[in-house]
Parts: C-alpha cells; sequence; structure tokens
C-alpha cells in the first residue's frame, strides 16, 4: 500500500512505524475471511482491510477521529485473527494500538460514554475498587433488563457478567512460594489485575503445579500489566504500567535471576511479550524492556517444557479447548495447551471455528455488548456440539464470558493440568458427577 506520510510526521517513531506497517499491506483481504466482526457484519469497514484504509486516512492527514472512524475502530476486538491470515506479515496489532491512541487523544466522545470507559480504565486494574464495584454489581442484577431497555447497555452487560458471588481472595497475593523438593527453577508470577479478583482459583493452581514440580514462584507486588487501558487507548498509562513491571521484574532478575516471566492471562501475556516493542524509544527502558519481554512465557509454554508428574491423572475426561485469540493469535500459542493436556489423560476436542474470538475481548463484552453477545452464543453454539465434559481456555476473560452462556462446567487451562498432576479438582467441576467418575477412575487404576 503507497503512502504519502511527510518527512516531518516521518519524524515521529509512531507515525514511522505505521508508515512501516501499511506499507506491508498488498489489499489481498484475505484477513476478512477470518476477522470476527466482519463474518458478523458483512461491513468492509468493519474488515481489518478497511480498518487500515481508515487509519491510513487519518493519520496521513494528521486530523482528529470522526464518530464513522471511531465506531468501526472501537468494534475492533483486536483478536489479531487477521494477524495469523495475513501472507504479508501485516503487523495490525501494532497499527490499531496506535489508532485507539489517536482516537483517544482527539476524539470527544458523548460524556456518558467517556465516564463509563474512565470509570473501567480506574476500577479494573485496581483489585479492592474491582472486588467493590462487582459487589454493587451483583446487588444490581435486578435491574438489567431495565437498563438494557432504557439504552444503558454496557451497565446492562456488566451485571449480566458480575459473578452471583464473589470468590475469597486468594492467599497467593505479594508472597513467594519455595520449590516443594529439590529446586529446579525459580519464575515470577504477573497475576493479572481481574484474575485475582473474579477467578483467584487460577493463581492458585498455578503456584501447586509449579512448587510441585520443584520450581520456586516469585509473584509480582502489582498485578496489572496495563493492557486493558492499553485497549482503551489510554497509552500513557499503559507505558506506566508498563515501566513499574519492568523495574519490580529487572530488579527481581537482578536479585537472584529468573528462568521466565509466567502469565496465566494470555491478554497480559500478548502485552508483556511486547514491552520491548512500547518502551523501544525510552533510553531509561529499552533494554530492559526488551529483556522482560523475552522472559515471558504463558504458563502452558512453560509447562510443555517441564516433566509433569501424573498422580492419578483423569483419564477420559472430554475437554472442549477454546484457543483465547491472545494466546493463539497474539502470543502464537496454539498447540501446547492441547498437548499438555493429552499427554495428561484428558481427551481434547478442537471446536469448529476455533479461531473466531469469544466476545471477551478485553473490556469489549462490555463496550460493545450486542456484538459481543453474538459471537459469544455462536462459540457455544459451536462447543455443544461436541458435547464436551468441560470447556477449558488460557484466559480468565474468556473463562467468565463463556461461562456466562452455558451449563457446561468452564475452567482455566492450569486448573485441568493441576487436577491432572495431583491438585484438587477445579471447583467448577466440584459439584459434577464428572469428577466423580474421574475419581473412581483414578482411583481403579
Amino acid at each position: 500500500m503507497q503512502t504519502s506520510f511527510s518527512l516531518a510526521q516521518l519524524a515521529d517513531p509512531n507515525i514511522a512505524e505505521a508508515d512501516r506497517i501499511l506499507r506491508t499491506c498488498v489489499h489481498c483481504g484475505f484477513c476478512t475471511a477470518t476477522c470476527p466482526t466482519y463474518v458478523l457484519l458483512g461491513d468492509e469497514l468493519d474488515s481489518p482491510r478497511g480498518r487500515i484504509y481508515l487509519i491510513k486516512d487519518m493519520l496521513e492527514n494528521a486530523r482528529p477521529a470522526t464518530a464513522d472512524v471511531v465506531k468501526h475502530i472501537d468494534r475492533c476486538l483486536s483478536c489479531l485473527a487477521c494477524m495469523t491470515t495475513c501472507p504479508s506479515g501485516v503487523h495490525y496489532m501494532h497499527l490499531v494500538d496506535h489508532a485507539r491512541e489517536h482516537i483517544e487523544d482527539t476524539y470527544a466522545r458523548p460524556p456518558l460514554e467517556r465516564l463509563l470507559r474512565a470509570i473501567l480504565a480506574r476500577v479494573l486494574p485496581n483489585n479492592r475498587a474491582l472486588r467493590l464495584a462487582l459487589r454493587a454489581a451483583r446487588m444490581g442484577k435486578p435491574l438489567t433488563d431495565l437498563l438494557g431497555r432504557l439504552g444503558f447497555a454496557p451497565i446492562a452487560a456488566l451485571l449480566r457478567l458480575a459473578p452471583s458471588r464473589l470468590p475469597e481472595p486468594s492467599g497467593t497475593a505479594n508472597r513467594r512460594f519455595p520449590a516443594l523438593g529439590p529446586r529446579r527453577g525459580r519464575v515470577g508470577l504477573v497475576t493479572g489485575c481481574v484474575a485475582p479478583v473474579i477467578a483467584p482459583s487460577i493463581q492458585e493452581a498455578t503456584v501447586r503445579v509449579l512448587t510441585r514440580h520443584g520450581i520456586e514462584v516469585i509473584v509480582a507486588h502489582d498485578g496489572c500489566c496495563g493492557a486493558l487501558v492499553h485497549h482503551l487507548g489510554r497509552g500513557e498509562e499503559a507505558r506506566s504500567a508498563a515501566r513499574r513491571q519492568v523495574d519490580a521484574w529487572t530488579a527481581e532478575i537482578e536479585r537472584e535471576g529468573l528462568d521466565a516471566i509466567l502469565l496465566t492471562a494470555s491478554g497480559c501475556g500478548t502485552m508483556v511479550k511486547d514491552y520491548g516493542f512500547m518502551l523501544r524509544t525510552e533510553a531509561a527502558y529499552a533494554e530492559r524492556a526488551a529483556r522482560v519481554s523475552g522472559l515471558a512465557r504463558d504458563i502452558s509454554e512453560y509447562l510443555a517444557a517441564v516433566a509433569l508428574s501424573q498422580q492419578g491423572a483423569p483419564t477420559g475426561v472430554v475437554v472442549a479447548y477454546h484457543s483465547a485469540c491472545s494466546l493463539q493469535h497474539g502470543q502464537k500459542v496454539a498447540r501446547a495447551p492441547k498437548e499438555l493436556l493429552s499427554k495428561l489423560g484428558f481427551v481434547v476436542k478442537d471446536i469448529p471455528e476455533a479461531h473466531l474470538c469469544c466476545g471477551s475481548a478485553g473490556t469489549y463484552n462490555i463496550l460493545q455488548p450486542e456484538l459481543a453477545g453474538r459471537l459469544r452464543e455462536r462459540k457455544i453454539a459451536n462447543i455443544e456440539k461436541l458435547r464436551p465434559d468441560v470447556i477449558a481456555a488460557g484466559n480468565a476473560g474468556c473463562v467468565v464470558q463463556i461461562a456466562a452462556g452455558t451449563a457446561i462446567p468452564m475452567v482455566h487451562t492450569v486448573e485441568l493440568i493441576d487436577w491432572a498432576t495431583g491438585g484438587p479438582v477445579p471447583k467448577a467441576l466440584a459439584d459434577r458427577r464428572i469428577a466423580a467418575a474421574a475419581n473412581e477412575i483414578a482411583v481403579a487404576k
């Protein structure tokens, strides 16, 4: 694609990167077939190719975002399926990230929309504030349908997603966990900002499975990686979070060393692996950020290289594995989780249209509830064709999104790995007959 940025514009590193990305695109349209919003809406401007044209026009002309541009960019899930499909290697993620920041800087959103986005940016990364907000949301659940009818669809969506009860806070916050037996490794663990509140069992299972296999675990003091505010276009807030993470992990690396920095939220993983790019122009951080990014691993990536023990592993439990977009597209980690589960005795089934997003996408299921709901219905319909005993995913947001629309138990992949290597039955399965049956099989073995 030809571009016409001026030399003055190209002096900005972000514009120079946008120019490089735009010139990579050859208009082939392969991306449209795997774009969830194009599949649903059939609008060229709701495809990656269409959005690229909108972004190019906006940036080349150095003008504020228009309402039409904002509509189509806001509808993008940043699922990155287009990057998996693209034969030319267009780095759509960096382009749309810059577009979101440009929109945030130049476009005046309606007051209520601006307020909601500001609240999300303040509440979601703060565990205490999020817990209070979810308690309030639980009390407001009876008003869900009314708020939807009155035009407050995002608020209604938030109430629907809020759990009926909040789990107790995990004991894994701000602590060091020694290896059980001889130490075979030492890792950092980024807990994320939402998962510790809505699904602390994920981090508990992670710590158990790692320490059981001789890995010392250092849990981050500040779990927020900046991904949520980053996708809201709040670039400086995201970079500030990235700097805090880089400072903290650099200190830990220099203190006793780390073999890896692990993440159980795949959205966080995509973010941390991109710190080197995000902070590339900052002399004080560029090298250290690249080092942290180089150590970042999804939990399934890391465990794939560990000799896991099977201690009464459940055999024959049918798992529908949902490959989170930020894992399969953002990090290119697609096989490791399924191979791990298969080796541990689970019967893993691929979900039809596995490349399509479930509609979670960070805050997308709150800000774009209609499209997110349609994507969830499509995902669940494909899952139910498989008649699985349980659904697994490597991202807490996906777990919440899918679980809200089905009675099939939904767990994080690491909870199944923990169970199969000597840990407890995942809480979502605890009251299910499948758990009892699996335990009977394990005892018989």
